[in-house]
């Protein structure tokens, strides 16, 4: 009986401990992505894709990535990747190309 109670004791505050707020897992770069476009500071994405595509001229769109506060989308053209930074507004930070 005292080994039960032990037992439920350490399964009570593992549960506790794993729930601590101090402990929980940063957010992620896609969480304060979605945090940004609720409060209005960023645009969603599927419309900074529709600002960008457009001035690729013909590359195949290969799809984005989270880079901090910025969205990196990867685009090949002639065998060549090309990789075009984009802030939260739209605007183009950085486009570089693969050599």
């Amino acid at each position: 009986m005292k080994l039960l109670r032990t037992l439920l004791l350490a399964a009570a505050l593992a549960g506790g401990l794993a729930s601590a707020p101090g402990l929980a897992d940063p957010p992620r770069d896609a969480d304060r992505a979605f945090q940004a476009t609720r409060e209005g500071r960023s645009m969603p994405l599927p419309q900074l894709e529709r600002r960008v595509m457009p001035m690729m001229g013909g590359a195949d769109y290969l799809g984005p990535e989270m880079n901090g506060n910025t969205y990196r989308f990867k685009f090949m053209q002639n065998g060549r990747v090309i990789w075009v930074d984009v802030d939260g507004q739209g605007r183009v930070i950085r486009r570089s190309r693969d050599k």
